[in-house]
């Protein structure tokens, strides 16, 4: 559906959109005209998801151009201006997108899921804990996490919808219960967008095979990042911690988890090693 010039999209009804968006509904994004060649056309806005335009700007093909721009916003999940020239002068559009918060479910509130809840909230993230022990998923351990859910591991995921946007993380104290759960997970019609799971390499393996004995297709479980986390050599629950922030980080932005300044190798451009000048490297 398009707009059409009788819309009028208020700054009451875009705030409601965005925050539907966040809370977890439909993407979004707001466009609004902060430049034009007609005073009374500033502040007008469109509100754009992937299937609906409401609002309207002052002209069919800036509309039209304004779509196409929240569209790639929504795609990119990126904000800025836009300036464009028309017939009738020069516009500048603010294009923002709106997503839901991204949300990490950490299952298992030991010393592990304690430090990384931290890192996530610092992140971004909207965090929840689940747990089998009342004593342990408290807001005393854990105040920055928005729920705190007491589970059984037989069925943890029964209170929590778990999206193609959710990230979870498995940091358990046992491998019966990364299989339990995993096992559900991977029985979703939607996987998380990011699937880790805490343990020695002898513990992961021990899940794997008892999941394919069970089973799960090798493919189901190509996508499961375990052992979890980057490669930075951490040992305390604070490291292990920041390890596992780190992969998704990565994994949410795509990158490599490789070092940056191996990468870029400046130095060498500065000031090559002896014998690179003449080979031109």
């Amino acid at each position: 559906m398009s707009g059409s010039q009788a819309d009028v999209v208020s700054a009451a009804e875009a705030a409601r959109h965005a925050l539907a968006a966040l809370e977890g509904g439909t993407p979004v994004a707001l466009v609004t005209v902060v430049r034009a060649p007609v005073d009374d056309a500033v502040g007008r806005r469109l509100v754009v998801s992937a299937e609906e335009v409401r609002g309207a700007l002052g002209s069919a093909e800036l509309d039209e151009r304004a779509v196409e721009y929240a569209r790639e916003a929504l795609a990119a999940r990126s904000c800025g201006t836009r300036e464009l020239e028309l017939s009738g002068g020069s516009w500048t559009l603010y294009v923002e997108p709106q997503h839901a918060v991204p949300e990490l479910l950490i299952v298992g509130a030991g010393h592990i899921g304690q430090a990384l809840s931290r890192f996530a909230a610092l992140l971004g993230f909207r965090v929840t804990i689940l747990d089998d022990r009342p004593e342990f998923a408290s807001h005393e351990r854990f105040p920055e996490a928005t729920r705190l859910l007491v589970v059984s591991y037989e069925d943890p995921f029964r209170d929590v919808v778990v999206g193609p946007d959710t990230c979870v993380v498995l940091v358990t104290r046992g491998h019966k219960y990364d299989y339990d759960c995993i096992l559900q997970l991977l029985s979703m019609e939607a996987p998380p967008a990011y699937l880790g799971m805490i343990g020695s390499r002898r513990r992961v393996r021990a899940t794997f095979e008892a999941l394919v004995r069970d089973g799960v297709d090798r493919e189901r479980l190509g996508p499961v990042h375990a052992p979890i986390g980057l490669d930075i050599g951490a040992e305390t629950p604070e490291e292990i911690a920041l390890a596992i922030a780190a992969e998704l980080v990565a994994v949410r932005r795509g990158g490599s988890g490789g070092r940056l300044s191996e990468r870029e190798r400046v130095l060498d451009r500065v000031a090559p090693a002896r014998g690179t000048e003449q080979r031109g490297e």
